[in-house]
């Protein structure tokens, strides 16, 4: 039995390489149960690998596309002879177990690609967490095989909703989407393929008018304020050049409920204020290393078209381009620019008929992909400068083997002229981001997430919120009050140093970037938009010239 990938899937295996590997992850942290066995990851592993029974997609792997006619494209087959060795392992952090050395292990695994001859999947359970009261789980997929909300509805089915019922869940390979996966298929004649074809070419045709007028008023309001993002407008930045193949990673965490405050009183939505923050923190960084642009930043946003009811784990996504007002200083004026932005988008998109999404997703990412494949990715002006998404995730907790869940934070991929991503993912109250990024691009990835808790800050103070939190939530004395974060943010890299004070210079500029909440908001006229800081004016403890990134040159540390 064989299925063959869509368009969409099969584009990320034309663009796999050594530097830019294709797949995405994701990262679970578990608190320890109190009746805990001192063999329990010694036996969970042997009961892993003792389970012989596999669901799709953890069975499928790829056939190569061959020289016959019924082989012409990729497509997955049933795989019964899967080595779980290979596929799970037991993995053990260094004492005390911390952020950085979590980090630094996620990185390192990220960074190694997958070996598609075999079912495209790996599973690394990670011990000794947090002086050992936590432990973790890292699972990565092939993006061919799966996108962000199939990737979610997997992590539902293999967990449950108590601790005692999560004790007797088999392994998640054994769960997998529920749909049928065994007995044989007829191979299709010679015929029936060219039938298939042809109907598929018929229903491409059919959709062609409405693809031709959903670009015609992409177009049609190019100069005008009130327009589109479109492709291929946005600045080059330090996020935009070529990448290497090994990774960083850093995470952040937030209440929901703090964003949906902010959304209600900025007059926007909960992604609009995902990108606002996200536009916060590259504003601040890029104006610390002297390298912001002069026109915004912009960020491609996946946007899921996948039913409901579709429990298929391939990727059922379309693109919408939108600003993150990094040429904004004022935080609420950004915030406005980006969900007005994001609303033209989104209607745009929504203008498109579903049967015509593929074709349409197809064309639009057509170039982006041919940069890749052609080798001109990161050499020339990007399509967009970062890609940015949000995947909504169960609201409730959810337990595995009678261990909590206590965030799950997305481990996405970057590629030529694309060296970070940012995604983000909800569950149980809250939202974690997961910044992926280039190691060599970005040797202090670790403040970008630092500075999104700042953006959230100076969001709160500006829309008058910060004293209502105060008021609502009771201060804990094992918690500052100010950012309600992971303990100190995993990252493959320590947290940039705060301590020592920054060069006048550099205090003047990091000032003019984010004007202190405590000051009164200032004229309209010093809140329009401003220039990049001078180059070299960084807070790092480093001289500049070593701390700014040098287009896959420079390196950081671990």
């Amino acid at each position: 039995m064989s299925k063959n990938l869509n368009p969409l899937d099969a584009s990320w295996l034309m663009v796999e390489s050594r530097d830019t590997p294709m797949h995405v992850g994701g990262l679970l942290r578990f608190s320890v149960p109190d009746d805990l066995p001192a063999d329990f990851f010694r036996k969970l592993i042997a009961d892993f690998r003792s389970v012989r029974k596999f669901s799709p997609p953890w069975n499928q792997r790829l056939r190569t596309p061959g020289m016959n006619l019924k082989n012409l494209w990729p497509a997955w087959e049933l795989e019964s002879d899967i080595d779980l060795e290979h596929h799970v392992r037991l993995s053990a952090l260094p004492t005390p177990g911390g952020e950085r050395e979590l980090g630094q292990l996620i990185a390192r695994l990220h960074s190694q690609p997958l070996d598609l001859t075999r079912p495209p999947w790996e599973c690394e359970v990670i011990e000794g967490l947090a002086g050992g009261r936590q432990f973790a789980i890292y699972v990565k997929m092939h993006h061919s095989l799966i996108d962000g909300i199939g990737g979610i509805k997997l992590l539902e089915k293999a967990m449950a909703s108590d601790a005692k019922t999560s004790r007797k869940l088999p392994p998640f390979w054994s769960i997998g989407t529920g749909q049928r996966g065994g007995g044989k298929r007829r191979a299709p004649t010679p015929a029936e393929v060219i039938a298939g074809l042809t109907d598929a070419v018929r229903g491409q045709v059919s959709n062609l008018p409405d693809i031709v007028r959903a670009f015609g008023s992409m177009l049609s309001g190019l100069g005008s304020k009130e327009r589109l993002a479109v492709p291929f407008e946005s600045p080059m930045s330090i996020l935009n050049g070529r990448i290497h193949g090994q990774r960083r990673f850093a995470t952040q965490r937030f209440e929901l409920e703090r964003l949906k405050r902010i959304a209600a009183a900025g007059s926007g939505t909960l992604n609009d204020v995902v990108l606002a923050l996200c536009g916060g923190a590259l504003r601040r960084f890029l104006v610390e290393l002297g390298e912001l642009p002069e026109a915004p930043l912009t960020a491609g946003i996946p946007v899921s078209v996948r039913p409901k009811d579709d429990e298929g784990t391939g990727n059922a996504i379309t693109f919408i381009i939108s600003t993150l007002g990094t040429d904004i200083d004022d935080p609420l004026e950004r915030l406005a620019a980006i969900s007005a932005s994001t609303r033209r988008a989104k209607a745009h998109v929504a203008s498109l008929p579903r049967r015509a999404m593929t074709q349409y997703t197809m064309v639009l990412m057509a170039p982006y992909m041919m940069s890749l494949v052609s080798g001109v990715g990161g050499r020339t002006r990007p399509m967009f400068n970062i890609t940015i998404s949000n995947v909504p995730g169960p609201d409730r907790p959810l337990y595995f083997r009678g261990a909590r869940l206590e965030a799950a934070y997305p481990v996405s991929l970057v590629t030529h002229g694309q060296a970070l991503n940012i995604t983000c993912q909800s569950y149980d109250g809250h939202l974690a981001f997961g910044f992926t990024g280039c190691r060599d691009t970005l040797p202090h990835m670790q403040r970008i997430a630092t500075y999104t808790g700042k953006a959230l800050e100076e969001l709160e103070a500006a829309l008058g919120l910060g004293e209502e939190r105060k008021i609502r939530r009771p201060a804990k004395p094992s918690r500052k009050a100010a950012s309600e974060t992971t303990p100190a943010t995993a990252a493959a890299e320590a947290p940039a140093p705060s301590a020592a004070p920054a060069p006048a210079k550099a205090r003047r500029s990091r000032a003019a970037a984010t004007p202190p909440a405590a000051e009164s908001a200032p004229p309209a006229a010093a809140r329009r938009r401003t220039k990049a800081a001078p180059a070299g004016e960084v807070t790092d403890s480093k001289p500049a010239a070593s701390s700014k990134p040098g287009r896959g040159k420079t390196k950081g540390s671990a």
